[in-house]
């Protein structure tokens, strides 16, 4: 029993074999984040399955409209996870408790925004992106429902961020799984008893993220060895927000950068038909899983990194991002063989059209090495901003998500019209995803050798203070475990 709670309590990742920290830290946030892509699988294969292949069509198109309105809370997730590890590393209860009650407030306060923004503007932008008539009111009122909900998503985010920066993803996945189940229990009642259809799906994803934010919260709560939520902590203080935006505000704009190169990029999938969006909707689907393991070997050197910096322990930063890459590589290679493998059978959970899914299993295979790239550009992405260097990732995204990604998508689309594809081969979209990939992989490596986070990481280290005496024994005592 006392093993099984160490698995959900706070894990100090300044000490023992990097590695292996890594590992045990990434393997339970990778089931958590397939666990987390079951919530969106999960809808459009109930709607596939019950409802038919436009309401297919309706949810996918909703994606990338939901990811770039809650932009603004990823950089709110982002800065909290790296200064509670940061400050975790440093065994700093009172700035641990300010960073997680500062990050609480925030929250509340950035989901009343997206929640009134989103279901405001949501009918305005599909209809800006040109999505087919046979769709749009489904994709409206599941994009409305989804905002109207979006605190639980907001909460469960932030507090799994908490958990992770100091170590414990068991937790965050325990809860993920059980609402997982829940969702898809709620998925099959809400659309084949009470025949809400989409709408229906919309509803079960919220009220499954809810209970996962409140479960979290629980946790949080009886962790008061560690740190404190009170008044104090929870009253915004202008250092500690100041430290959240600038380590954050990156990353939420580097997500809202993203995804608003996939809106433009959704725009031209439009033009090819509700097919085409069905079939690119499973594909992202499948890829999503592929894609798993390195958002999760990201976070995971994101933690490491920040944790070691707040330790003063730039070498085995660095000794963990060799040994982070190396992990991150094998997994997307063992993952990408699966997908390339069982694909077909995974796509036919969506929907028995064969010729949606010959179009989706076409998007794969040409997306199937830039999976493995993509385990560079999340790893060493993590490390640098586990750093405080949030600004290099940034800008590298705004290069290929946008200045490469969207104009090679368009020119590629133009130039394959053919009287026979009067719209363009869809699959062009695709090749320019694989060229920002690879391209993106190439400039991260590049800004890992050469760029400036480690100046940043040393500048981070000189402000905060000395570790202590027994700290240090601590250290030298467990770093052979």
């Amino acid at each position: 029993m006392q093993k099984l709670k160490l698995f959900f309590a706070p894990r100090d990742m300044t000490v023992g074999p990097p590695w292996k920290r890594i590992l045990e830290f990434a393997v339970p946030m990778l089931i958590g984040n397939i666990a987390q892509q079951l919530y969106s699988s999960t809808d459009s294969v109930v709607v596939g399955q019950y409802v038919g292949d436009h309401a297919l069509a309706a949810v996918g198109s909703t994606g990338p409209i939901s990811i770039f309105m809650i932009a603004l809370f990823v950089g709110v997730s982002t800065g909290a996870g790296i200064l509670v590890s940061q400050y975790f590393g440093a065994k700093d209860r009172q700035g641990l408790s300010l960073a997680i009650g500062n990050c609480i407030t925030l929250t509340a306060i950035v989901s009343v925004i997206i929640m009134a923004l989103g279901v405001t503007l949501s009918p305005l932008i599909l209809r800006a992106l040109q999505t087919p008539e046979e769709i749009i009111s489904d994709a409206i009122a599941y994009l409305q429902i989804y905002f109207w909900g979006i605190v639980g998503f907001t909460y469960y985010n932030v507090f799994s961020g908490i958990l992770r920066g100091m170590g414990d993803s068991f937790s965050a996945l325990g809860f993920l799984l059980l609402t997982s189940a829940l969702n898809i229990a709620l998925d099959l009642w809400f659309v084949i008893s009470f025949k809400w259809g989409v709408p229906g799906v919309a509803l079960a994803t919220i009220i499954s993220q809810g209970v996962s934010a409140v479960l979290c919260y629980n946790k949080l709560r009886k962790m008061q060895e560690t740190f404190e939520i009170k008044r104090e902590t929870l009253r915004l203080k202008k250092g500690t927000v100041g430290d959240i935006i600038r380590l954050g505000l990156p990353s939420g704009i580097t997500q809202a950068i993203f995804s608003m190169a996939i809106i433009l990029v959704q725009r031209l999938q439009n033009s090819f038909g509700p097919d085409i969006i069905a079939a690119a909707t499973i594909s992202m689907r499948v890829d999503g899983f592929a894609m798993m393991p390195n958002f999760s070997y990201g976070m995971a050197m994101t933690t490491f990194t920040g944790q070691n910096i707040g330790g003063k322990r730039l070498d085995r930063a660095q000794l963990g991002a060799k040994q982070g890459v190396a992990l991150a590589f094998g997994t997307a290679v063992v993952m990408t063989s699966a997908v390339l493998i069982f694909g077909h059978d995974i796509m036919n959970l969506f929907t028995p059209t064969e010729s949606i899914i010959a179009h989706g299993m076409s998007f794969i295979r040409i997306l199937s090495l830039g999976f493995v790239a993509m385990s560079i550009i999340q790893t060493l992405s993590g490390v640098m901003r586990g750093a405080g260097d949030a600004t290099t990732p940034m800008w590298l995204s705004l290069f290929t998500s946008v200045l490469l990604r969207v104009p090679l998508s368009y020119l590629l689309v133009h130039l394959s019209k053919t009287p026979e594809m009067p719209a363009g081969n869809p699959q062009m979209v695709y090749y320019a995803l694989f060229t920002t990939w690879m391209t993106g992989a190439v400039i991260n490596v590049l800004a890992y050798r050469y760029g400036k986070w480690r100046k940043k990481a040393v500048a981070r280290m000189e402000s905060m203070g000395n570790p202590t005496d027994e700290t240090a024994a601590d250290h030298a005592a467990l770093e052979v475990l």
